[in-house]
């Protein structure tokens, strides 16, 4: 049968389109007014038979799906009795005239979805077998050779080792690219620069002494109510970071001086979090650490005093005050309170005392900045853990010989008729009390205390200035390399 040829125009009067579902049939009825289009059957075997011909077995059929007249023969077609009437099939009409067939009703059966692939094919199509073509039939309990074998185990193998491979470069590029402790665990000078502790390792030696009590911490929650810190709700999402990582936050925090709004991007975490996980690490380490016992028995003292200190060799502990300074309160009553006549800004100030040998063993609370050294040596509470048999090395304003039970050592004031022995006295008094001041140096190594502290962390000030006189007996070696011991 030849191919039907058919001529497109568009109607003027199509309000809607309907197109045909045959594959490679682009026929439309917005541009044909001389074709049909019919809805598929409601007879399941009919449809079955429509759809397996037009070869679109996984075809989902619905109201608008239509099929053109143009694939169905004429004698299934019946031909309106109007000029505007509709065109109807016959029963049992079935559509068999496709382009693959070339619009002829005789085709060989063919697999379905075929023409998905596009092999187009009629009788005329068919390549000629050569007539010494040879075809081998499969041997089913044939057995591959052994070499095969080994050859595809090998291939295998490898695989799983690229694979493994490329799993650790993921994980390591994950690592480089996050801004956690891992990434720069290699590099002591950056442990260093985040945290002050002197090298990797004696960080995590650290981190192995407060992790196990950080199971149980207390933790700021968002509602500032306080829950236990469970090793199940680590695992959580409540908490974006690792443990370990809470802890460098912090301590980037402490030491580097990174404003919150900084580590929230550089952690990719909520502002809030980072507050929290602050006060919560602040907190935690204030009390783990203060827990610890630093105020020395005197043996243990003498036993590890410097030889410089030969010519004092009861000293107990050597002691300055240091301050920090902050934000100007908007009282006056306040201002007149914080404002330090030594400094002549508003500050902070705390007493500092450390044995001979360079180890802090005292660290009280901070007051406002007007108070004296004489008074706040009195209020910190040293003065109970003193005994007759000791002495203290204080400055030259601590005039406390009068409610210390101890000997004191402080640089003399000296008048216009200097005596020889109280300048000798004075330098080396002043030479020893260096150390005291080196330790507090250490203290401010934290570039926290470096800026004008807000009055809105005044609330947790003392937590952060404490941690960090306690953290120097862990972060750093001994104040003169010559008092290490072996």
């Amino acid at each position: 049968m030849a191919s039907r040829k058919f001529k497109y125009q568009r109607r003027e009067d199509s309000s809607s389109a309907e197109h045909c579902c045959v594959p490679f049939c682009a026929a439309s009825s917005k541009f044909n007014s001389i074709l049909s289009f019919h809805t598929f059957p409601l007879d399941v075997e009919a449809r079955r038979e429509w759809i397996h011909n037009i070869r679109r077995e996984r075809f989902n059929i619905t109201s608008h799906t239509r099929v053109c007249s143009r694939h169905f023969k004429s004698d299934d077609l019946i031909e309106p009795s109007t000029p505007k009437g509709r065109r109807l099939l016959r029963k049992g009409a079935v559509p068999t005239l496709f382009q693959w067939s070339g619009y002829s009703a005789a085709e060989p059966r063919r697999t379905t979805g075929e023409w998905q692939r596009r092999e187009v094919y009629t009788e005329v199509d068919e390549v000629p077998v050569p007539m010494d073509a040879h075809y081998l039939e499969h041997d089913y309990c044939s057995v591959p050779e052994p070499a095969a074998v080994d050859n595809a185990l090998d291939q295998t193998e490898d695989l799983h080792k690229k694979v493994d491979r490329l799993m650790r470069q993921v994980e390591d590029l994950s690592v480089s690219q996050r801004f956690c402790l891992g990434r720069f665990a290699a590099s002591d000078d950056d442990i260093r620069f985040y945290t002050r502790f002197m090298t990797y390792r004696h960080l995590m030696t650290f981190w192995k002494l407060i992790e196990p009590a950080s199971h149980n911490m207390i933790r700021v929650t968002r509602a500032r109510a306080t829950t236990i810190w469970s090793e199940a709700e680590t695992r959580g999402s409540a908490w974006s970071l690792q443990p370990i990582d809470e802890f460098f936050l912090f301590m980037i925090h402490l030491s580097v001086g990174l404003a919150q709004q900084d580590l929230a991007h550089r952690f990719n975490i909520h502002l809030s979090t980072v507050s929290r996980i602050i006060t919560t690490w602040a907190k935690f380490l204030y009390t783990f650490l203060g827990s610890v016992r630093i105020w020395m028995p005197e043996e243990e003292v003498k036993a590890h005093i410097p030889n410089e200190f030969q010519d004092y060799p009861d000293t107990q502990v050597v002691m300055d005050c240091t301050e920090l300074r902050c934000q100007t309160p908007s009282s006056l009553l306040l201002q007149s309170e914080v404002f330090s006549n030594y400094k002549s800004y508003c500050t902070l100030k705390g007493l500092i005392g450390m044995a001979p040998h360079g180890v802090v063993t005292f660290v009280s609370s901070l007051y406002a900045g007007a108070v004296s050294d004489e008074e706040l040596f009195k209020q910190s509470g040293i003065v109970s853990l003193l005994k007759p048999g000791m002495a203290i090395m204080v400055d030259k304003g601590f005039l406390v010989d009068d409610c210390v039970p101890c000997k004191v050592y402080r640089p003399v004031l000296l008048s216009k008729r200097k005596q020889v022995d109280e300048v000798r006295k004075t330098q080396s008094i002043a030479r020893l009390r260096v150390h005291v001041e080196r330790l507090i140096r250490r203290v401010k190594e934290h570039k926290l205390f470096d800026t004008v502290i807000p009055l809105s962390i005044t609330g947790s000030i003392n937590q952060l200035y404490t941690v960090a006189c306690l953290l120097i007996n862990y972060q750093n070696g001994p104040l003169v390399k010559a008092w290490a011991k072996d």
